[in-house]
């Protein structure tokens, strides 16, 4: 990066990102397509939580099943939003699947027999057809259910497409963020030879640790998954079998996860873990099961209401956030990058849900 971007009198950037994980891709983006000038600042990580994400949008969630937050909304928000930066870098990242339901329980069974009962739309009953052709490759215990339409995103050839468009346009630094560097004023900041308008963090569990942020209720949670091999599972369909999830992965190959750990020691996987899923999936499936990787990562949520952090700082409006999406990161982060860069460009109100002024008290400078 060249010495012009510093000028003494008005900032040579709109924005200087750290991070490029789904937020900081979505948010770099946004900008970029707005006329923006951008620097993304990524050191860069594979065992990021994106990089190791499942990159499932399910419209449905917990032992209840009910809709998930902002999900009709969502849908088809994230289905434009997907198939458009697609278009820029060049490849398709988004594709419709639906999970098939094998529920552990009898009382989760009855559960999606209620929503399919009440009509929801995105609970159906599995076609005939397809149960006679699965019974020769998985276990029903509590006969099965559908959710549909999901999402399936291809977050590595996301990260890497746009990270590439992001080299050809002289907008990435490859290094590690160094707050001692970085100087914030109230209409501006400078970090090294580069000088913005705005900085926003968007670099996952880091950014807790930054001054700015450690006084927000966020909290880590570990997930963990597998990468395996399963010869003669159909690829056309997600699967959920007792509480394990087993999505088409890379070269033939499936995840299967996932946790959510509040108590841990350490990012690295735990054979706990491992012994755990093969025991889940030998119990339900009928077909061979071969652990090729196990990969697990750290990701931040809100530790009171699961809602993410987006918007400036309060106290210091040149420092902004766009984090803490927890696992619902493929859904929410291109949906509150649109609402930061408008938020940015002329001030349009983010969703008081999500936006960082609700801890005004919090991050009040003691």
């Amino acid at each position: 990066m060249t010495n012009d971007l510093m000028t003494n009198d008005q900032p040579a950037v709109d924005a200087l990102i750290i991070g490029q994980g789904i937020c900081g891709t979505f948010l770099s983006w946004y900008m970029w397509k707005a006329g923006l000038k951008v620097i993304v600042m990524d050191e860069h990580q594979p065992f990021s939580a994106t990089k190791v994400a499942s990159g499932v949008i399910n419209p449905v969630t917990g032992r209840q099943v009910v809709t998930t937050w902002l999900a009709e909304e969502l849908m088809p928000f994230t289905w434009q939003a997907y198939q458009q930066i697609g278009k820029d870098i060049g490849a398709g990242v988004i594709c419709q699947k639906n999970i098939i339901v094998f529920p552990p329980s009898e009382q989760m069974r009855d559960a999606y027999d209620k929503r399919i009962d009440e009509a929801n739309s995105y609970i159906k009953n599995l076609p005939a057809g397809h149960a006679s052709m699965l019974a020769d490759m998985v276990f029903s215990f509590y006969g099965t259910a559908v959710i549909d339409p999901v999402w399936l995103i291809d977050l590595h050839t996301l990260l890497n497409g746009w990270r590439a468009i992001l080299q050809q346009q002289n907008m990435l630094r490859e290094e590690t963020f160094d707050e001692g560097l970085l100087v914030v004023r109230d209409d501006s900041v400078t970090y090294k030879n580069v000088t913005a308008k705005k900085i926003i963090f968007c670099n996952g569990v880091n950014s807790f640790s930054l001054p700015w942020w450690k006084n927000l209720p966020f909290v880590f949670n570990k997930g963990e998954a597998l990468i395996v091999d399963i010869p003669g599972l159909p690829a056309d369909n997600i699967y959920k079998v007792g509480n394990s999830t087993i999505v088409p992965w890379y070269n033939s190959l499936w995840w299967v996860g996932s946790s959510y750990e509040n108590n841990f020691n350490d990012a690295l996987p735990t054979p706990i873990f491992k012994q755990k899923k093969l025991q889940e999936l030998q119990m339900h499936l009928k077909l061979p099961v071969t652990v090729v990787d196990h990969v697990a990562s750290l990701r931040p949520a809100v530790a009171v209401e699961r809602r993410p952090f987006v918007g400036f700082h309060p106290f210091f409006p040149s420092v902004g956030i766009l984090n803490g999406m927890g696992t619902k990161g493929c859904s929410l982060a291109p949906y509150f990058a649109q609402q930061l860069t408008e938020n940015f460009i002329n001030q349009k109100a983010i969703d008081p849900l999500a936006d960082i002024q609700r801890f005004k008290r919090m991050l009040r400078p003691v």
